[in-house]
């Protein structure tokens, strides 16, 4: 089969062949129809220095998927040829001491999919039938494929009860336009989102945020946006120590703060302000994912359609340009077709 490999050190991925996996008792073999492109696949193409120390290579990359199944181990039970499924990225051992405490988010051992274990980017993948999420009928293609992002949305704007609050996001990119759009949905009073890119300020303003605000031109004036004191909640999406130190500053005494974009480089922090205003921070994990898929399904059904995030799509033949596309800042969610599109 094909697949995108990151065979070693540096940038790039190869398009190679190679053998198709062969499911195991209590594995799914899945025909992959659409991948999205994530940050963590940026980094791994890009070769960063996370990437570099990270990523056991050669690797089979990728973790955003729709798929078909196409065949089941002999002891996987309610799972089935032509179900349409996405998987949970982050495969967990089923053993520490948090797996048996039924916290698998916070697994020992647990692998990333397209980072520790092969991926999705390619025309095949197994995966454990535990991991396997079932569509409800009716959610189209390119939702499908990026439920692992929505659910990250999900996750980080679910972390604080939004109602009625005013809520910061910093970074526009397809997670943070997502979760702006579920804290409106959940009925926040006010959402804004910041970033340096006017194509995802747009973007912002598509998921419905009530103010966008331009990046890089200094801390954030709350003042002037008619917040005296500050935001209540705020989602740090972009990994930029700047948005970060940005956030902490425009967030209310006794806000609270979740944390999702991964910083590349250390941030000095005074943590005595932090202490004195009362601030919460949290760190959201994409682990605990699986956990919210009954809660992204629901919100579907109840209207809350994050395919505006879809911007891009490319053969997978194509997979520079659409790694090039994603990672200039002006697109959303770039998908990945491995099947001809009609």
């Amino acid at each position: 089969m094909k697949a995108l490999v990151k065979s070693g050190p540096g940038e790039g991925l190869d398009r190679v062949d190679i053998p198709a996996p062969v499911p195991g008792r209590h594995d799914v073999l899945i025909r992959v129809l659409r991948t999205g492109i994530c940050g963590t696949d940026l980094h791994i193409f890009e070769g960063s220095p996370w990437a570099a120390r990270t990523v056991t290579t050669p690797r089979v990359v990728g973790h955003e998927f729709v798929g078909e199944i196409v065949r089941t181990g002999a002891s996987v039970g309610g799972l089935l040829p032509g179900q349409l499924v996405s998987a949970e990225g982050h495969l967990t051992c089923g053993t520490c001491v948090n797996c048996r405490a039924d916290k698998k988010h916070l697994c020992l051992a647990a692998q990333g999919l397209g980072v520790q274990r092969d991926g999705v980017f390619a025309e095949y993948v197994v995966l454990p039938a535990q991991s396997v999420w079932v569509h409800r009928p009716g959610v189209s293609l390119d939702v499908a494929a990026m439920f692992d992002a929505f659910g990250n949305a999900v996750h980080i704007a679910d972390a604080f009860p939004v109602r009625d609050r005013t809520v910061l996001v910093t970074g526009a990119g397809p997670i943070g336009v997502m979760a702006a759009a579920v804290a409106l949905h959940r009925g926040a009073r006010l959402v804004a989102v910041s970033d340096v890119s006017p194509f995802r300020l747009d973007l912002a303003r598509r998921a419905g945020a009530h103010l966008v605000i331009k990046a890089g031109h200094g801390p954030v004036d709350t003042t002037a946006l008619g917040l005296e004191h500050g935001f209540d909640i705020g989602f740090e999406m972009s990994g930029s120590p700047s948005a970060l130190r940005d956030l902490i500053g425009a967030t209310a005494h006794g806000g609270r703060i979740g944390v999702l974009g991964l910083l590349d480089e250390d941030m000095p922090t005074d943590w005595s302000d932090i202490t004195l205003r009362m601030l919460t921070i949290q760190g959201i994990s994409g682990r605990k994912v699986f956990d919210t898929w009954h809660t992204m399904a629901d919100l579907l059904d109840q209207g809350v359609d994050p395919s505006f995030a879809v911007t891009d799509h490319f053969p997978a033949e194509e997979y520079e340009k659409a790694f090039a596309t994603a990672a200039e800042g002006s697109a959303g969610k770039v998908i990945l077709d491995w099947i001809p599109r009609d």
